[in-house]
């Protein structure tokens, strides 16, 4: 909260500084304006309202366990006009369980807890149905010409942490960063964090204390992790150089590194050819290389994030095509068997192209993932389709020193549509997510590895207001 105060502070202090006199902030070549008192201010600043209603609901295998929720927020959003530079951005958001069933309730055969529908509320405070508000965005940004930086708390969107935006609110960050873009061909962008707020949560946390916030699963010998709140880390340093050395091809160097934790370094390659604007092939090689720093978080093995010595190696691959109304693409996705590919899930979703919604394979290795996209959109871009196939080859879930949360192998098929309204209902969207896993193989493995996992169905349907 030290930051909220400073630059709270700083905002009220400023502001009767740089009001005090007349301002010309100039939007483009064509357009000038000039600020004489706050309200002017406040009227040339950018005002955002999002308000979501969310329904899902969750049917597993036989006995199992089923659960279903409707969640309804609002939020309101400024990021004030530029004056010499200067902007503060600000954000709030609140959230009312309307109706659920019980999701502080474990299943009766299995003895796991509900692990999708308690994502629109507090995953901390499962019974928590009211009291679900989060000042979100605070920060202060300057920019010149096509460089800024930024500092405070704020939505990043990065291999290694992103905004994971598949429930009620995003992950939010506490962080400093900067944008260096003045070059033609080259951009750089980096900074330090040291806090976060996860997607489902409503506290922020110290960044070493965000991990095992979701569940930790079980350390390489089988034995129940114990990390949270347990590692040793001073935050997470991230850098990233984009080159696009010609007009269609781009490199994307990344660099991730937890502080006495783990690095974690990323090269993808992305490239895109066609004759024509109506018919375009794409590519694109990720290569992602993992090693522990130090003990991985702690000297006690049982309390540390990552072993000593780990280390992990994953390769993602994309080919596609776009033909006018229609984007089809196939992905391919290997971990190797040398370890796991950890990166803590309360700070984003797994950046690789077999990602499907409502799984991940973070926390495994020796995995073969590939799938597959059809993507259908409307002519006039306010109706979009996806059907999408992913097989998943996992470790044996008894095979713990690769399988870190008993994740068994599955076929995935997700049925997705949104549609944008135009004219009166603009701002208006609905998204409809349908999703099934269904576990690979006939062999018998315990209830605990089925719950929430495979032979489910999950479905949502969302309805954002964007003004």
């Amino acid at each position: 909260m030290k930051i909220c105060f400073l630059l709270a502070t700083a905002l009220v202090f400023n502001s009767q500084i740089l009001l005090a006199q007349t301002h010309e902030i100039t939007f483009n070549d064509s357009l000038k304006y000039e600020i004489k008192s706050i309200e002017d201010f406040a009227k040339l600043s950018k005002w955002s309202v999002h308000s979501r209603s969310y329904f899902m609901s969750t049917i597993n295998e036989g006995s199992l366990k089923d659960d279903y929720a409707l969640a309804q927020g609002a939020g309101i959003g400024l990021l004030t006009v530029p004056v010499k530079g200067f902007q503060l951005g600000v954000a709030g958001y609140f959230i009312f369980n309307l109706v659920s069933s019980d999701l502080s309730k474990p299943d009766a055969i299995s003895g796991g807890n509900n692990r999708y529908e308690i994502g629109q509320f507090d995953v901390t405070n499962p019974k928590n149905k009211h009291d679900l508000d989060r000042l979100e965005d605070l920060f202060l940004k300057y920019s010149y010409r096509k460089n800024s930086i930024a500092i405070g708390r704020m939505e990043l969107n990065t291999p290694f942490m992103n905004l994971q935006d598949g429930r009620m609110r995003p992950t939010i960050e506490e962080a400093v960063w900067l944008n260096i873009h003045q070059f033609k061909k080259v951009k750089i962008n980096g900074g330090y964090v040291w806090g976060v707020s996860p997607r489902s949560t409503i506290q922020f946390y110290d960044l070493k204390s965000s991990v095992g916030i979701y569940g930790q699963g079980v350390n390489t010998d089988g034995t129940k992790s114990n990390y949270f709140n347990n590692i040793a880390s001073k935050g997470f340093y991230m850098g990233n150089v984009n080159i696009k050395p010609f007009k269609k091809f781009e490199i994307n160097l990344w660099n991730g590194f937890f502080e006495n934790v783990s690095n974690t370094a990323l090269v993808e390659l992305k490239n895109e050819f066609g004759e024509t604007e109506d018919e375009k092939y794409y590519q694109g090689l990720m290569y992602f290389r993992q090693d522990v720093v130090n003990n991985g978080g702690n000297a006690n093995k049982s309390q540390t994030y990552m072993n000593k010595g780990a280390q992990s190696n994953v390769v993602s691959a994309r080919i596609g095509l776009k033909r006018k109304n229609l984007d089809i693409n196939f992905n391919y996705t290997h971990i190797t068997g040398d370890g796991r590919y950890l990166m803590p899930r309360e700070w984003g979703r797994d950046p690789f192209y077999t990602f499907m919604s409502r799984e991940r394979n973070e926390g495994a290795g020796n995995v073969h993932a590939a799938n597959t996209n059809i993507t259908y959109i409307s002519k006039n871009k306010n109706l979009k389709s996806t059907i999408a196939y992913g097989y998943y080859r996992m470790p044996s879930v008894s095979n713990t020193r690769l399988n870190k949360y008993g994740m068994p192998s599955y076929h995935q098929i997700n049925l997705s549509s949104s549609y944008a309204f135009k004219h009166f209902w603009k701002g208006l969207e609905l998204r409809f997510l349908l999703a099934s896993k269904i576990k690979l193989g006939n062999d018998y493995i315990a209830p605990k590895y089925i719950y929430n996992k495979v032979n489910m169905t999950n479905f949502s349907l969302v309805a954002d207001l964007k003004i």
